[in-house]
């Protein structure tokens, strides 16, 4: 396949990203992907949680301390199937909970019929939880079990996990918003990978 010059395919990107063409472009396809499966094609029900990346190369950066990486942290909110709903980039100093509370105010100007999260540990914020109801969100805390040790696949929250590691096979994520939706929809639409992948998980 023959491309133009790089210069002029990053023009025509920048000049695409400003109207949020690529984001109404995801947000259509989810919808028609959802139903084609078999499900309401309004999502109701999402899932939240984030990823510390190290990003050299980022502006700005942020130390996490828990995961002792210096970088750039994703937010991101996916329906029960996996599906990006919206993503937050933040320095990687953003606590969890402290992320996703614009990942709330974009989930309810965009996604109107969202009403439950599942979330883990970390969520579990009284500050989160308050602007969560104001905005007339229900949000489950699903924890891991203290007693099994090992890993496990936990209910609901697996299919966040999987999305996070669909995209660390792509390179510059750390630095832009739009291009994390176009890898979604990469991701998504290697249907025998992503049906390989749902085998496995059960």
């Amino acid at each position: 396949m023959h491309f133009s010059p790089g210069q002029t395919v990053y023009g025509w990107f920048r000049r695409f990203v400003r109207p949020l063409l690529f984001r109404t472009i995801h947000d259509v396809a989810l919808l028609i992907e959802r139903e084609r499966a078999g499900r309401e094609c309004r999502p109701t029900v999402g899932v939240i949680d984030s990823q510390t990346i190290k990003a050299p190369l980022a502006d700005k950066r942020g130390f996490d301390a828990g995961k002792k990486v210096v970088g750039r942290k994703r937010h991101i909110a996916v329906d029960t199937d996996g599906r990006l709903l919206a993503v937050i980039l933040t320095t990687a100093d953003i606590s969890d909970s402290a992320g996703a509370m614009p990942i709330l105010d974009a989930i309810r100007k965009r996604w109107l019929w969202i009403k439950h999260f599942f979330a883990d540990g970390a969520y579990d914020r009284r500050k989160l939880l308050d602007k969560a109801a104001s905005l007339d969100f229900v949000v489950e805390v699903v924890r891991r079990s203290e007693t099994d040790p090992g890993f496990k696949v936990i209910p609901r929250r697996w299919v966040v996990e999987r999305s996070i590691g669909w995209l660390t096979r792509y390179r510059r994520l750390d630095v832009s918003e739009v291009m994390i939706f176009l890898a979604e929809e990469t991701c998504w639409s290697d249907e025998s990978a992503t049906s390989d992948i749902l085998q496995q998980m059960g």
